[in-house]
């Protein structure tokens, strides 16, 4: 396997998570850095939450419930059920221990510290090794556009299901967000980049939509290498593959790599999709063919390890 020794990896959700926990057993966890989405986050009961931020955090930490592949393990709901009893929505689903982070986010936050700086500290704080960024400190919301209006993300995914056909997706407060400190700096000094397999348009789709990012990965002399989250034409949580054909583009390992064809060098797709190989790397993108679907710690490694050792399969 390649040397590889500064890792930069640009994630949101629980397919990121799993490559994620994979690679913190094949390489020292300080030198991984990762750019995380924020276009999730919220404001609930006067909290600031950031979805995809905790899904990372718990998972390095292990903390994560295993098997919803979000909140903390063995979490109580005492507090939401006592909000459904004194009326207030309860549609997302915050577990006591979960709300201790948010409180404790929302506090540091009010003191003045920027997203970064705190997320910095709740790592910390729980032992995470890894380098957590948010991809700004800024305020920077994803909208999604539906027959029933313009929906923010979680209300679109959590709250109604993600079953309304999604004609549009924009990043409310893009233009004047700048990259959280270190962001540009972790992708032009990595000898690896990796797009973990997460949804394209709303995931990585508002990291590349900071000014700057995408232009510095262009620009970057790391190997560029994607996992597809897309297999078999599905993804295996979300709702990425309907996102991707209401927005008409084909919901495939191809059509991600069409996404990011201008900055990557390598994707790795499953073994079912194999068949898309040839049309992709017509694109000037190498491919790798092999088993993606991280169903244990050990699925997580294998993976983990055909990421780094991509180069060397090109």
């Amino acid at each position: 396997m390649v040397s590889v020794t500064r890792i930069t990896a640009l994630a949101g959700g629980v397919g990121a998570a799993k490559l994620l926990r994979g690679l913190v057993h094949v390489v020292p966890p300080e030198d991984l850095t990762v750019i995380v989405n924020t276009g999730d986050d919220v404001e609930l009961h006067g909290l600031h939450v950031s979805p995809d931020l905790d899904i990372i955090m718990y998972t390095l930490a292990s903390l994560i419930d295993e098997v919803k592949g979000w909140g903390i393990a063995n979490d109580t709901f005492n507090c939401l059920e006592m909000l459904g009893r004194l009326k207030r929505e309860t549609w997302f689903k915050l577990g006591d221990k979960d709300l201790a982070i948010h409180i404790v986010r929302t506090q540091l936050l009010r003191s003045g510290l920027k997203l970064s700086q705190v997320t910095a500290e709740l790592c910390r704080m729980l032992g995470v090794k890894a380098r957590l960024i948010p991809m700004t400190d800024d305020d920077v919301q994803t909208m999604v556009q539906t027959k029933h209006g313009i929906l923010p993300f979680q209300e679109y995914f959590v709250k109604r299901g993600a079953k309304d056909e999604v004609l549009g997706v924009t990043f409310k407060g893009i233009e004047g967000a700048k990259p959280a400190p270190g962001v540009l700096e972790a992708i032009s000094q990595a000898d690896r980049i990796v797009l973990c397999p997460s949804n394209p348009i709303v995931s990585i789709g508002p990291i590349l939509s900071i000014p700057g990012v995408r232009s510095r990965l262009r620009e970057a002399e790391a190997y560029v290498v994607g996992v597809s989250p897309i297999v078999g034409g599905k993804t295996i949580k979300g709702p990425a593959d309907r996102m991707m054909a209401g927005l008409g583009f084909e919901a495939s390992a191809y059509g991600v790599a069409k996404l990011y064809s201008d900055f990557l060098d390598h994707l790795i797709i499953d073994k079912v999709d194999e068949a898309l190989k040839e049309r992709i790397e017509e694109l000037g993108i190498a491919v790798t063919v092999t088993n993606t679907v991280m169903r244990s710690l050990q699925d997580s490694i294998e993976l983990a390890r055909k990421v780094l050792g991509a180069h060397e399969n090109a």
